[in-house]
């Protein structure tokens, strides 16, 4: 998905408050995008895997400079949402603080927990916005995982802002070959105890030694972080 040696043009378009240029390398991607890309790949190898009962997040907890504490990696959005990211830790918190809002807001304003598309959307359209102005992308990819009235979802929204729902993600460090342990062993009768194990050996298989991990689950009932 990167290309790391491709020549940026400009290019620009008059809008209500001037021009803003949009930077484009070969073949037509956005350079930014693809750097904001290239930082989520040196991220946290991340994992999220969906049944129809739950749903599950994990991230590899790196290790450390000695006496200090690991940055938290699963997060709480609501009573019903989780979210984990890899990429830049203080730009994967800043999303995690606007979707935090957004669930607030909704409860506000409806009386109702935000359903899990919409938080996905929300955060697709934030996200696009740093790829339509001067702004430097969110090098961030974020997982969430949720419970409502459809049922258990899992959705993945990248810097550019594309999401994708699905029953299982990989993303930073080496998530290709992660995603490959998962759909090798992926069926959607997986116990929650199996779908732990899936996802450390996934993340095993990416950073070459057994990891320590990060794990949230939600169900019907709602989320959970594990110890």
């Amino acid at each position: 998905m990167i290309e790391e040696n491709s020549s940026a043009t400009s290019q620009y378009s008059v809008g209500n408050n001037g021009r803003y240029p949009y930077y484009y390398g070969q073949g037509g991607r956005l350079v930014l995008v693809d750097s904001a890309l290239e930082a989520v790949n040196k991220g946290s190898t991340t994992i999220g895997i969906r049944t129809p009962e739950f749903a599950l997040i994990t991230s590899h907890i790196k290790p450390t400079l000695p006496l200090v504490d690991p940055n938290e990696k699963i997060f709480t959005i609501d009573k019903h949402i989780g979210a984990t990211g890899a990429g830049y830790i203080a730009d994967i918190e800043q999303l995690i603080e606007e979707i935090r809002l957004q669930a607030q807001k909704h409860r506000l304003s409806y009386e109702s927990p935000i359903d899990i598309k919409t938080v996905a959307k929300y955060l697709s359209t934030y996200l696009h916005n740093y790829t339509i102005y001067a702004v430097r992308p969110q090098a961030a990819s974020v997982i969430i995982a949720g419970a409502d009235e459809t049922g258990i979802q899992l959705y993945q929204v990248d810097p550019s802002g594309t999401y994708l729902k699905g029953n299982g993600f990989a993303i930073g460090h080496e998530a290709d070959t992660a995603i490959e342990v998962i759909q090798k062993e992926y069926t959607k009768d997986l116990t929650i105890d199996k779908a732990l194990e899936l996802a450390r050996q996934a993340i095993e298989a990416a950073i070459g030694e057994k990891p320590i991990v990060e794990s949230g689950i939600v169900t019907t009932k709602g989320f959970s972080k594990l110890s």
